[in-house]
């Protein structure tokens, strides 16, 4: 039991669930992504993409330029948009952002404040390639007192304090040092009784196994989001499979839509609309208790300021079109409110 039992923790403080309202359950208001910069193939570089000519290439090249990874450079464009998200109807997101690609808390709460979206902070640490030599010599045990502590006093030194532990980063293979951490986080979750939200490697087994790994270090499977797994598990019935795991299934690359995906080619990232179907699979199987969506806004180019969807997308664009597609508004409610604010709320 904390002080927060039966509330939500947002940078701004705890407060009663019910004031969240329709909550994007995974993005990114100020971050830097340079870790995984991935070059273009040789003879297709954009020395200045941010031209209206390039901003096609850019869609398919998100990563292949590193001012488009420099998310933290946009934060007065952020913050019109979160004032748009609010006018949209938005009321709520989780900010992803953790150790590793520069969090940086004080920006993300005055953005809530001068805004009044609430915002809920992201405690623990990214994927492997982030983590500094000091962070993969620490213990299960000490990994576990830091991430408990960025929710129970503040983090980064600021006092400001962190309500969801997560993303927490994971690669595929999950390396020894991603198992520690998420070993920790389990720790820190039975301690605290805390939402988590997980980054799983890419591959379609890879989420299954980080349930595993969570649930043999005393996890609450119930109360962890797994996100990204409309890059992750293309197959319906594996899906189905997964989804009885328990945990709660997260599309969140709503807007993200290119040919090639850089960092598995094998994979065809799916489109807004086949991302709705999946959700509608989810639906017809019992689980629409579980689903929440986003966007993971961490990329520039994604952005309206540069001709992208932006935070609002989901509440302007794909609400009206799973409507259209047959799901009820009771469904859409449980998706954007009832199951973050569940998800969200400390035990």
């Amino acid at each position: 039991m904390t002080d927060v039992s039966g509330k939500v923790l947002t940078v701004l403080g705890p407060i009663d669930p019910d004031q969240l309202g329709r909550t994007m359950t995974h993005e990114h208001l100020t971050m830097t992504f340079e870790c995984c910069y991935f070059s273009p193939p040789p003879g297709d570089q954009v020395e200045n993409p941010f031209q209206m000519q390039h901003m096609f290439w850019l869609r398919q090249n998100p990563y292949g330029n590193h001012e488009n990874l420099l998310l933290k450079q946009e934060n007065s464009a952020v913050r019109e948009e979160l004032l748009a998200y609010k006018k949209a109807g938005g009321g709520a997101m989780v900010e992803n952002t953790t150790t590793g690609i520069d969090r940086d808390l004080p920006t993300i709460r005055q953005m809530s404040k001068e805004t009044g979206v609430h915002v809920i902070g992201g405690a623990g640490y990214y994927v492997d390639a982030t983590h500094t030599e000091a962070t993969k010599r620490m213990t299960v045990e000490e990994l576990s007192v830091v991430m408990a502590d960025e929710v129970l006093h503040g983090a980064d030194g600021t006092g400001i304090r962190c309500g969801v532990i997560g993303e927490i980063g994971c690669s595929w293979p999950i390396t020894d040092s991603e198992k520690k951490v998420l070993r920790a986080t389990a720790h820190a979750q039975a301690q605290l009784g805390c939402p988590v939200i997980i980054h799983p490697g890419r591959n379609p087994t890879a989420p299954a196994e980080v349930v595993r790994v969570l649930r043999e270090a005393g996890g609450d499977i119930g109360k962890t989001v797994m996100s990204h797994l409309d890059r992750t598990i293309f197959d319906h019935g594996e899906l189905v499979e997964f989804a009885k795991e328990g945990c709660y299934l997260e599309y969140d690359l709503f807007g993200t839509e290119m040919l090639d995906y850089p960092y598995d080619l094998s994979v065809d990232m799916p489109s807004d609309s086949q991302r709705v179907q999946a959700l509608g699979v989810l639906v017809k199987e019992g689980y629409e208790d579980h689903i929440v969506v986003a966007h993971d806004i961490h990329t520039k180019n994604r952005l309206t300021k540069y001709g992208g969807h932006g935070y609002s997308h989901i509440l302007k664009s794909i609400v009206p079109k799973m409507l259209r597609r047959g799901f009820t508004q009771a469904q859409v409610d449980k998706i954007l409110i009832a199951n973050p604010k569940r998800w969200l709320t400390f035990k």
